[in-house]
């Protein structure tokens, strides 16, 4: 089973990143430490953190970050986590809030994508969390491919590097 995180409110993008390969990512940018805290030994979730007294917390799993830059960041996770990248299911869940996503019609999401995007796209998917609409225009086509280039960060010197997206 892939690990569980919860983020601090310093790694908003890593948090939105890990999301985007398809992992469970629990992130409340105002939450105090006592709720992500509690979050991550409920959940069994490795707590990510750039707040030194946080990461002093006994009694849960925390990897403490420690470079501003994304892919630092990402190599880092994979690295402490461990983190198997060939568990990644990217673009399975809303970026935003976090809940896996699931197939929606062309005739579902009609009134609630433009009109261009109705008539040149047959696939569709809904975050039953907050409602928002995903499809594969030329958005999916450039996070597919920072998706690549974080991975392929991510796994430098791993000779079995996944081919994900």
């Amino acid at each position: 089973m892939p690990p569980r995180f919860v983020a601090d409110g310093m790694l908003g993008r890593l948090a939105k990143w890990l999301r985007a390969l398809g992992f469970d990512v629990v992130y409340r940018p105002f939450a105090d430490d006592r709720e992500l805290v509690a979050w991550a030994r409920e959940g069994e979730a490795i707590l990510l953190t750039r707040d030194t007294g946080l990461a002093k917390t006994p009694g849960v799993q925390i990897i403490f970050i420690t470079d501003d830059h994304l892919e630092k960041q990402l190599r880092q996770v994979v690295s402490e986590a461990p983190l198997d990248l060939r568990q990644a299911a990217p673009l399975t869940r809303c970026t935003v809030c976090n809940e896996a996503l699931a197939a929606a019609t062309r005739e579902e999401v009609r009134d609630q994508v433009p009109p261009y995007v109705y008539l040149t796209q047959e696939r569709y998917a809904r975050c039953p969390g907050c409602g928002r609409i995903y499809w594969e225009g030329t958005h999916v086509g450039r996070m597919r491919a920072r998706l690549a280039e974080l991975l392929a960060e991510a796994t430098v010197g791993n000779e079995e590097g996944p081919d994900l997206v």
